[in-house]
C-alpha cells in the first residue's frame, strides 16, 4: 500500500487574502508558561529547563487544505437549514478518487460539462456516485507566489450541477478556490452586471448538497483512477469548513 499526502502546509507563507499566524513557543518558554500555570511555580521540574512546545495559531478554518460545508455557502441547501461541517456523514470522505488533468487549460480557465465528460472520456471512465473528483491545474506549485488566487481553473454552475447529477458529493481542486478566480467574476460582472456571475458554482449549493475540498496538493502523483481519497475533515462545531489532512491510499 502506499500513501500520497493530498495536502498543503498549513504556513504563514501561503499567498491568502486572509493570512495564517502562528506564534511558536520552544520548550523553554514552555517550561515557564506549564511550570507557572499548572506545576504552581515549579518551573524547575523539566530536564534541563525545557518543557513542553507548543503552537498558537490563528487561522480561518479555509486555510490551508480543508473541506467546504453547504453553510459556507448559503444558510440553506434544498429548502432546509444548511449542514455544517461537523454534521456532515464521514462515509463521504473516503471513496474512490478521480483526477481530472486541466493542465492543458490557461489561468482562469471555467470548465463546463462538456469539459467534464472529455477528460472522463481520455481516461475510459464512468463515473459512480460517491466518487471524489479531484481536478488538477498544478496551482499548488504557485502557492507561495503573489499571484497564488489568480491562477487556477474553475468549476461553472452547471459544471458543478452535472458532477452532483453524477451521485458525487465530494469534489476538489489544488487551485484556490472551486469557482473560477475572483478577479476574473469581478471583472465578468462590472463589464455586464448581472444574477449568477459571482460565486456562481458554490450557490449551486442552495439547489443541491455537495461538499468541495480546496487547496489540495500532490495530484500529479497520482493516476487518474483505481485509488481511495480519505479526506476526513476536522470536527469544528457550526463551523463552514474544517482542515483535511486528505491523503490518496493506492493498493
Amino acid at each position: 500500500m502506499k500513501i500520497i499526502d493530498l495536502s498543503v502546509t498549513i504556513s504563514e507563507e501561503i499567498k491568502e487574502p486572509l493570512p495564517t499566524t502562528i506564534v511558536y513557543e520552544d520548550h523553554k518558554e514552555g517550561a515557564k508558561k506549564m511550570g507557572g500555570k499548572l506545576f504552581e511555580g515549579l518551573t524547575d521540574v523539566f530536564i534541563e529547563g525545557n518543557g513542553p512546545a507548543g503552537e498558537f495559531l490563528s487561522v480561518t478554518s479555509h486555510c490551508g487544505t480543508h473541506v467546504d460545508a453547504p453553510y459556507h455557502y448559503y444558510p440553506t441547501c434544498e429548502g432546509k437549514p444548511s449542514r455544517t461541517i461537523d454534521e456532515m456523514p464521514l462515509d463521504w470522505f473516503f471513496h474512490d478518487g478521480v483526477v481530472l488533468d486541466f493542465t492543458d487549460k490557461p489561468d482562469g480557465y471555467m470548465f463546463e460539462p462538456e469539459d467534464l465528460i472529455e477528460k472522463l472520456a481520455a481516461i475510459n471512465y464512468t463515473l459512480k456516485p460517491f466518487d471524489i473528483v479531484l481536478i488538477r491545474c498544478d496551482a499548488d506549485k504557485r502557492i507561495h507566489d503573489a499571484d497564488f488566487v489568480r491562477i487556477h481553473v474553475g468549476a461553472s454552475a452547471k459544471a458543478t450541477h452535472w458532477l452532483i447529477d453524477q451521485g458525487i458529493k465530494v469534489m476538489g481542486t489544488d487551485g484556490w478556490g472551486w469557482d473560477i478566480p475572483l478577479h476574473i467574476q469581478a471583472e465578468d460582472f462590472r463589464n455586464n452586471p448581472r444574477p449568477g456571475i459571482i460565486w456562481q458554482a458554490h450557490y449551486v449549493g442552495i439547489e443541491k448538497e455537495y461538499c468541495q475540498i480546496e487547496k489540495l496538493a500532490n495530484l500529479e502523483a497520482l493516476p487518474p483512477f483505481g485509488f481511495k481519497v480519505a479526506c476526513f475533515p476536522a470536527k469544528i462545531k457550526g463551523a463552514s469548513a474544517g482542515w483535511t489532512r486528505a491523503v490518496a491510499i493506492i493498493e
